[in-house]
C-alpha cells in the first residue's frame, strides 16, 4: 500500500508541473504547436535517464525513490497520451507538416534526453 501512495504523491507533483509548463508554453509559444507537451517529454526523459543510468545502475537509489521518480513523477510530467491526441488532432485538421515535425520532436528529443543523461552521468 505504501508503494501505491509513492506513486500517488510522485504522479501528483509530476502531473502539477506539467500542468504549469504547459500552461507556460502555451502563453509563451505558438498556439500552432504543441511546445507545451514536447517540453514536458524531454524533461521526463532526461530526470529518467539521471535516475536509471546515474544512480539505478550504480545502486545509489533505493527502490522506493525510482518508485517516486520513476513512475509515479516521471509518469505523471511525461504526456504520451497528450501527445497522441494532440497528433491526432493535426492530423484530423489536415495539418500534415506539424503532425509529422510533432512526431519527430517528440521521439528524437526524448531519445536525445535519455542519451544526454547517459552521457552525463558516465
Amino acid at each position: 500500500m505504501i508503494n501505491l501512495f509513492i506513486v500517488f504523491i510522485g504522479a501528483g507533483i509530476g502531473g502539477s508541473l506539467r500542468y504549469l509548463i504547459s500552461d507556460f508554453a502555451a502563453k509563451n509559444f505558438s498556439v500552432y504547436f504543441p511546445f507545451g507537451t514536447l517540453i514536458v517529454n524531454l524533461i521526463g526523459s532526461l530526470i529518467l535517464g539521471f535516475m536509471i543510468f546515474g544512480f539505478d545502475e550504480k545502486g545509489l537509489i533505493n527502490d522506493k525513490i525510482k518508485l517516486f521518480i520513476g513512475i509515479g513523477f516521471c509518469g505523471g510530467l511525461t504526456t504520451f497520451s497528450t501527445f497522441s491526441y494532440e497528433t491526432f488532432y493535426l492530423l484530423k485538421n489536415t495539418q500534415f507538416l506539424l503532425a509529422t515535425l510533432n512526431i519527430t520532436l517528440n521521439v528524437l528529443t526524448t531519445i536525445l534526453g535519455i542519451y544526454l543523461a547517459y552521457i552525463a552521468v558516465r
